[in-house]
């Protein structure tokens, strides 16, 4: 786990403020990547990578549509019947952020340019990056560029660039050339200069080698270009305008060109000393799956149109409200000046989520959000575990709308399940418009716990706001197709009682695949069979009507309503007695333990450095599973449990996913590992800020992000939902004065105020709220509810640094060993019956 102590971020380069990311000089080559991603910009359909104005230096020019992907045949080495066939990869679409400028007819570069002052900053509370410097030239001029991006949150088609250029020493001719640039299909002549080299690794996207996005129109006027294209294979059409307006009192002249791939608009200007030459630019994106590039070509027109009417003011004012609303429902405040880093991490994270997810409107939240091409831009299962209940809790509507989206796949996931010869829908592992991309079975399509993920955002979604209609329309539908999965792909055994079993799956956890029960697996599946039974006895007294619209849409046969309950009843949840703690799943307390404590750093993460087969044989976790299952059901699970499971757990995992610190987090406080739950935060707190995993440069890890909400709130805030009811422990960490955050619940808002000794309701909107603070039931009705604390929860000070069991025996006699597997050490012969702890 890779573990941060003080700030690990330079403030030199990214001095601290509470509500905005700040840079105090230009990036280095090293740092490019990175940068381009944590100050890029996003609204959930449309992102921009963080590239300079000027287009170079960059590592990846990126700019993406939500959902907007190519398609091409994944070519398997060996076939097989329902191997996944169609690959999807999220297009790079035409740039519209170049704006060159040349003084003296000498080009900015900031790489090579003498700059004198620098600073760019991303204000969490507008949305806007905004980059101010003084460029002394070549000819010894000293010019002033003040330059400003926005990407709408109010119109998501919508972006608006400021670029303003002021001669501080004397007159000078300027030229600034403002571009779309299609750079999917067109070679960047500094491409190979700027792009770093990397060795393997099957989290980056792939690249195309065949022309991806086909011309279908160009046009312009003196003030307008328009652009259109149809990708070659997925059939899905673009288009993309801009509009330019030209302040100054310096005379110019301007010139207007469109090709292809190529739009320019370039102003040739005399430059006084003095005089501010200010562009601003619109630019609109429309895209669709079927409707023609003429058709986008009239939405762009009128999207700009709206521009020239109500002008760059308007957009930014309704930008700011509505981005005040968000933070009003979804900061987190962490008061103290040793939390300051913190502080500006936790709102980074959250300004994320809302990028990521704020106008998705019923497209995926990919799990870099819009920032990068990391993962081909596909949709997760993290998503709904660790991005939907922050929604939910915070922005229902927002979450209404990612639900919308497994909506909007139940077709695909009925055929997939199909495709494995089961009833019901699985929804794929990996994908953007539908269909499973897994090439790898073993990791991928076999996490059939998806299904159970999407029920339970479903029910989380539903137990939180009350949205009864959503449930007994959509949900319904959603939860008996993925509860018919279950009870199909299960099945009984008896053996002096009947027990419901699930075989060949894949947990959350990549290292350890294709086995029987896992607990993650079996636990997920046992509440999405519950709720769904619940559910439709509930919609049979209460609504009879919806009742009979969902069972005639789905030809229900109502005695499966029955044996889904059964099957949630006879579900195997496997406990093992001799070390108790409940196993991974049936066979992997068999394995070897791997010795992680042992192991060498360059050999992380395991899956760039051995073969999966090695990592298959022992015990040894990418992510958590169990102790996963632990926060998502914590209802189900006794706190002896809880801390047996997580103690045994953390020494073998090794956290090579940016989903799992997080989780470790919640489960560490709770149980009393109260230091090492705040080490665990600050790792995936800081995971892009500080790099941790060394790939920030593919975009955020938003999944991670979401979890960073779910570390404050439910691991230090200590909040649990369990099937509609609210409840607090809380966990404050010991240097920490105050922990603040809002939640939403049946639509209500009530903000927490944690401190050592007490804990704080305020009612800000709505109805009373109830809920309960450590057994003591609690009425939120008012401006301050006040609950004494007699503490923080359990303090453990020892940290599980070995695995319980190792050189303890296995029910079966045999001694648990562990080693780091090493074709090139030294051979090993024990004497029989010798163990050796190291």
């Amino acid at each position: 786990m890779r573990f941060v102590t003080g700030d690990p971020v330079s403030r030199e380069d990214l001095p601290l403020d509470p509500w905005a990311l700040r840079e105090s000089r230009p990036p280095q080559s090293a740092d490019l990547g990175v940068r381009e991603t944590v100050f890029a910009l996003s609204n959930g359909y449309l992102g921009m990578r963080a590239t300079p104005e000027e287009g170079r230096d960059a590592v990846d020019h990126g700019t993406f549509i939500n959902g907007f992907h190519e398609t091409w045949d994944i070519k398997h080495a060996e076939e097989a019947f329902g191997f996944a066939r169609t690959g999807q990869t999220i297009v790079n679409v035409p740039d519209a952020k170049i704006i060159k400028l040349y003084v003296d007819d000498e080009p900015l570069l900031l790489s090579l340019a003498d700059i004198d002052e620098y600073s760019r900053v991303l204000s969490f509370r507008d949305g806007i990056l905004r980059r101010e410097l003084i460029w002394h030239t070549p000819s010894g001029n000293r010019v002033r560029v003040v330059s400003s991006r926005m990407v709408s949150f109010t119109v998501r088609h919508l972006a608006l660039f400021t670029f303003e250029v002021t001669l501080l020493d004397a007159d000078a001719p300027v030229v600034i050339s403002s571009q779309i640039l299609n750079r999917q299909d067109s070679k960047d002549d500094f491409a190979d200069a700027n792009s770093p080299q990397t060795g393997f690794d099957p989290r980056k996207s792939g690249k195309f080698t065949e022309r991806v996005l086909l011309p279908r129109a160009h046009w312009h006027s003196p003030r307008r270009m328009l652009l259109g294209w149809r990708t070659a294979r997925s059939h899905m059409s673009l288009a993309v305008g801009a509009d330019h307006v030209l302040t100054t009192d310096c005379e110019f002249e301007t010139i207007t060109d469109t090709t292809e791939d190529q739009g320019r608009q370039v102003y040739r200007i005399r430059g006084k000393q003095g005089a501010p030459i200010t562009l601003q630019k619109s630019v609109a994106y429309h895209s669709s799956r079927s409707v023609p590039v003429r058709e986008l070509f009239d939405r762009c027109r009128r999207t700009l149109d709206r521009v020239r009417e109500e002008g760059f003011a308007h957009y930014e004012q309704t930008q700011r409200e509505y981005l005040d609303d968000f933070w009003l429902r979804s900061d987190i405040e962490l008061p103290g000046k040793e939390q300051e880093a913190d502080q500006q991490a936790t709102r980074w994270c959250l300004f994320q989520l809302a990028q990521a997810s704020a106008r998705a409107d019923q497209q995926g939240v990919a799990a870099k959000g819009l920032t990068g091409s990391g993962y081909e831009g596909h949709y997760f299962w993290d998503t709904d575990v660790y991005v939907v209940p922050f929604l939910t809790f915070t922005n229902p509507g927002w979450a209404r709308n990612a639900l919308r989206f497994r909506v909007n796949l139940l077709d695909h996931a009925r055929e997939r399940a199909r495709d494995l010869t089961q009833r019901g829908a699985l929804f794929p592992w990996r994908t953007i418009n539908g269909e499973e991309a897994s090439a790898y079975y073993a990791a991928g399509t076999a996490q059939y716990h998806i299904d159970a993920d999407v029920a339970y955002a479903f029910t989380k979604y539903a137990d939180v706001t009350g949205d009864r209609d959503f449930m007994f329309r959509d949900g319904a539908i959603v939860l008996a197709e993925t509860a018919r999965l279950w009870a199909d792909l299960g099945f009984w055994r008896q053996n002096g009682g009947a027990a419901f079993h699930i075989h060949g799956v894949t947990g959350p956890d990549e290292y350890t695949t294709v086995v029987n029960n896992n607990l993650f697996t079996n636990v997920m599946a046992r509440h999405n069979l519950r709720r769904a039974a619940d559910l439709f006895t509930r919609m049979r007294e209460e609504d009879p009507q919806a009742y009979a619209r969902a069972v005639a849409a789905l030809e229900l046969d109502e005695r499966e309503i029955a044996e889904w309950a059964r099957c949630a009843d006879g579900m195997v949840i496997p406990f093992d007695e001799t070390f108790g703690i409940h196993p991974q799943d049936e066979h992997f307390l068999e394995r070897e333990i791997w010795d992680l404590a042992q192991t060498p750093a360059e050999k992380l993460p395991l899956l760039l450095n051995f073969h999966p087969l090695v990592i298959y044989r022992f015990q040894v976790l990418k992510q958590a599973d169990v102790v996963l299952a632990l926060f998502l059901r914590s209802g189900e699970f006794t706190a002896e449990e809880k801390r047996a499971d997580f103690e045994y757990y953390d020494p073998i995992t090794t956290g090579d996913s940016t989903l799992s610190a997080v989780v470790q987090s919640i489960i560490a406080a709770e149980v009393g590992h109260q230091q090492l739950a705040l080490e665990y935060f600050r790792a995936g707190l800081f995971v892009d800020l500080a790099n941790l995993h060394n790939n920030t440069s593919d975009g955020v890890h938003i999944a991670s992000a979401g979890g960073v909400w779910n570390c404050l709130v439910h691991g230090f805030g200590g909040m649990r939902e369990n099937d509609g009811e609210i409840s607090f422990d809380p966990r404050l960490p010991a240097a920490w004065p105050e922990l603040r955050f809002p939640l939403t619940v049946r639509g209500s808002r009530f903000r927490v105020t944690l401190r050592r000794e007490e804990i704080v309701f305020a009612l800000e909107e709505g109805a009373p709220v109830r809920v309960s603070v450590r057994g003591q039931e609690v009425l939120i009705a008012g401006p301050e509810v006040r609950v004494a604390l007699a503490d923080q929860g359990p303090l453990l000070h020892e940290i599980p640094n070995r695995v319980p069991s190792l050189g303890d025996h296995r029910a079966d006699g045999s001694l648990v060993t562990s080693t780091v597997p090493d074709v090139d050490g030294p051979l090993s012969f024990p004497a029989p019956g010798e163990i050796s702890e190291d």
